[in-house]
């Protein structure tokens, strides 16, 4: 399906963005939350990966890796959005900015 096809590309992209951006950051909790929000753009570009997986073919064995592959892509996705809530409040105070 070309809509997932697009989003892998967009979600290893902004995956690639954050990891760029993490690795130059000198701050050590924007540091850590720019690296839940790759680990969020990760798991979505696995979990479409998994789904388009599901879609292609139509074997057992691809039924099992897709399905593998999106709930990996899921829980990663989960817990990036449960660091970036944890960091978020923390990079506030750090930059010394309230919003």
């Amino acid at each position: 399906m070309p809509v997932l096809v697009v989003m892998i590309i967009i979600s290893l992209a902004f995956y690639v963005y954050y990891k760029v951006k993490a690795y130059r950051s000198q701050k050590p909790i924007e540091k850590q939350w720019i690296s839940a929000k790759s680990s969020i753009a990760l798991g979505i570009f696995v979990a479409s990966f998994g789904l388009n997986q599901l879609f292609l073919y139509r074997s057992s064995i691809s039924l099992i890796v897709g399905i593998i592959f999106l709930l990996i892509g899921l829980g990663s996705s989960w817990a990036g959005f449960r660091a970036y809530k944890h960091y978020l409040p923390q990079v506030i105070n750090e930059s010394g900015t309230q919003k």
